[in-house]
């Protein structure tokens, strides 16, 4: 029998800003090992918007911990993420050796107001130019809030590492974007390092207004050497390519490779797809639900260094794979939720004829 807990530690991160550390607490029956199992930062910005007395503090803490079931014992293993406000944002995931498993440019802002360059950004309610916002929506710009007492995990999820975030529309935001609106954003660890984000957006007017929005979790993976990688799951679908003004065509290659710049949305795609970095000889699998699409994107060398936040050579080393819906917005009338979800493993690859053979992972579950 094993009872599990979380503790919470409010402390500083990068560039002085406030952040809390969770960390799962698992009781061993015999020798206590910490486990640097993985690590999942969401971005806050604190330190300048939002300054809890030492009272709060606590009490937040307590109701965290007391909500997933904190208890005194003293004999554990652990596992942590790290959580700051500002974006919602993850931008580490770090498997059981200590590898890291998501892109973050070194040359990333972690001042706002741009958005941090790598990790899980949110995009939401607009991506690129579908509408009148910035590119990619506010809500990876924004002060998001920790819920001290969220909802319980459903019974069929067994995970108990997780942390729920809000936004909730803001008078300046309703001078751009005029709904009202709840987002509950779950990041949650699964007992095998699985890495989940659970989006639940609510049109909470009163007034009878419907508001329309797309979306995409954007997550930037790392990999050893792009041209090395190679994305499986996607064969045979239609996509818009962005290189071309977003004309429709239809994939012919087995699997997608990368040897130049690549912007593409595949569209009405299988919940499962994989991502292969033959270099490291691992695979991710990224499984999503209720999110159709998906945007692929490497800048390649010539974009790269005409962004100011991003290496000139760091192309070789990312690769976005997005669950997204892109295509057809999604309208939601007042009092309706829409529910969407992102699950990525990183497990070993196998290999058949010298290849990396993704077959027993899409066929799987």
């Amino acid at each position: 029998m094993s009872s599990e807990k979380v503790h919470v530690e409010h402390c500083k991160g990068v560039n002085g800003l406030d952040k809390v550390i969770l960390r799962e607490i698992r009781r061993c029956s015999a020798e206590v090992t910490e486990i640097s199992f993985f690590v999942v930062v969401l971005n806050v910005e604190c330190a300048l918007y939002y300054k809890p007395e030492k009272k709060d503090s606590r009490r937040m803490q307590a109701k965290i911990y007391e909500s997933i079931g904190g208890n005194s014992t003293k004999d554990y293993c652990q596992t942590k993420f790290k959580v700051y406000l500002y974006g919602g944002q993850v931008t580490s995931w770090k498997n059981a050796h200590g590898e890291e498993l998501l892109f973050v440019s070194s040359k990333a802002s972690f001042r706002p107001p741009r958005a941090i360059r790598g990790g899980i950004p949110i995009c939401f309610p607009q991506l690129k130019s579908t509408g009148s916002l910035e590119q990619y929506g506010f809500a990876r710009n924004r002060i998001w809030s920790i819920d001290p007492d969220p909802p319980p995990s459903p019974s069929d999820i067994s995970h108990k590492a997780f942390v729920d975030l809000i936004l909730t529309h803001s008078e300046e935001d309703m001078k751009i974007w005029p709904h009202r609106y709840e987002y509950r954003l779950r990041v949650a660890l699964g007992p095998t390092g699985d890495l989940m984000l659970t989006s639940c957006i609510r049109n909470t007017s009163t007034g009878g207004k419907s508001f329309t929005f797309r979306f995409a979790y954007q997550t930037y993976f790392f990999v050893t050497d792009i041209s090395e990688v190679r994305v499986e799951g996607l064969e045979t679908l239609d996509y818009l390519d962005n290189l071309k003004n977003g004309e429709r065509f239809t994939e012919q290659e087995d699997a997608i490779t990368f040897e130049s710049e690549v912007d593409k949305v595949y569209l009405s795609t299988p919940t499962k797809i994989a991502i292969l970095d033959h270099e490291r000889k691992r695979t991710f699998e990224l499984r999503k639900y209720g999110l159709p699409d998906a945007v692929v994107w490497n800048p390649w060398d010539k974009k790269a260094k005409a962004m100011a936040d991003f290496g000139d050579n760091e192309y070789m080393h990312m690769l976005c794979v997005e669950a997204a819906c892109v295509e057809e917005p999604i309208t939601l009338k007042p009092g309706e939720e829409w529910k969407g979800r992102q699950e990525i493993s990183a497990v070993p690859s196998s290999y058949c004829s010298e290849q990396l053979d993704p077959r027993r992972l899409l066929l799987s579950g």
